[in-house]
C-alpha cells in the first residue's frame, strides 16, 4: 500500500494494484470563498497543490468522495475529473450532484455492505461532522474500509471527530492502518468538525498497533491544529512510531 498525501483531504492510494484518489480539490490557491465565519478570512485553498492535477491523476483508477463540501469535491476538480472515471459516493443527493456535473459512472455505496473494485473491497462506515447542531448542518459524511487478503486493512476516517462509532468501526475491521482528517477545523461557534489532537490519540488508545497518517492539515481558512502543534503533542505522548503528519506531496509506503 502507497499512500500520497496531497493536499487537505485530497490523498492517493495505491492499494493491491489499484490507485484511488480520495476527496479531489484540485483549484488554485485562492480561487473560492473563505468557509465561515471563522478565526481566518482566507479564500480557498489557502496553498497550492504540490503538484500538476495531471501528475495526480496519473494512472488513477477509480475516486472516491466522502462527502461534497467544496474542500472534498470542488468545482475544479467537476471540471478536470474524466466524466467518465469510476466514483464513488455516500448517498443518492452526492451522486445526483455529481451526475449534474456529467459524472456517468457512479456507485452509491451503502453503510456497513460492501462492495469490489477489482478485486479491492470497499465498505462505507460512518462518521459525524462535529458536534451537536452543527453536524446536523453539515450534514452527512462517510468513512471507507479498505481490505484485500494480501493487503493491509486501510480505514479512512474522513471529516469526523472522535466518537462512539469511530470505535466501532476499529474494533469491527481492525484496520492496519488509518488515516484521520485531523485539522481540528472550526468556525467561531459549534465546536470542531473534524478530529484533533486528543482525537488523534483517543484513536491511537483504540488502535495502538496500527499506524495513523494525519491529514486535511492547513490547506484551508478555518484549519484549528498546525502540523507543527500535532507533532509536538505526538512527541510528547511518545507516539511518534505511530502516528505521521506528512507533508503535502509526501508518499509513504505500508
Amino acid at each position: 500500500m502507497v499512500v500520497q498525501q496531497i493536499r487537505n483531504a485530497t490523498v492517493t492510494v495505491e492499494y493491491k494494484g489499484q490507485k484511488f484518489l480520495v476527496d479531489p480539490m484540485f483549484s488554485k490557491k485562492g480561487e473560492f470563498d473563505s468557509f465561515g465565519p471563522a478565526a481566518r478570512d482566507d479564500r480557498n485553498p489557502i496553498v497550492d497543490l504540490p503538484f500538476s492535477v495531471d501528475k495526480i491523476m496519473d494512472d488513477v483508477d477509480a475516486v472516491i468522495v466522502t462527502h461534497t463540501h467544496e474542500d472534498h469535491f470542488d468545482q475544479a476538480a467537476k471540471e478536470q475529473l474524466p466524466k467518465n472515471i469510476k466514483l464513488f459516493m455516500q448517498d443518492e443527493k452526492d451522486a445526483n450532484l455529481a451526475r449534474k456535473a456529467g459524472f456517468t459512472n457512479i456507485e452509491v455505496m451503502k453503510e456497513d455492505k460492501a462492495t469490489t473494485f477489482k478485486g479491492v473491497k470497499l465498505t462505507e462506515v460512518n462518521g459525524r461532522h462535529g458536534y451537536g447542531k452543527m453536524a446536523e448542518a453539515m450534514g452527512n459524511v462517510m468513512g471507507v474500509v479498505f481490505q484485500h487478503p494480501k493487503e493491509k486493512t486501510l480505514y479512512i476516517a474522513g471529516d469526523t471527530v472522535w466518537y462512539s462509532q469511530v470505535k466501532k468501526n476499529i474494533d469491527t475491521y481492525k484496520p492496519e492502518v488509518l488515516i484521520l482528517n485531523g485539522g481540528r477545523n472550526q468556525f467561531l461557534e459549534g465546536g470542531p468538525l473534524i478530529m484533533g489532537k486528543e482525537d488523534v490519540y483517543q484513536v491511537y488508545k483504540a488502535a495502538p498497533k496500527a499506524k495513523i497518517l494525519v491529514s486535511h492539515m492547513e490547506a484551508v481558512n478555518h484549519w484549528g491544529l498546525s502540523r507543527k502543534e500535532l507533532k509536538t503533542f505526538i512527541k510528547d505522548k511518545g507516539i511518534t512510531s505511530n502516528v505521521l503528519v506528512p507533508d503535502d506531496g509526501e508518499t509513504i509506503s505500508y
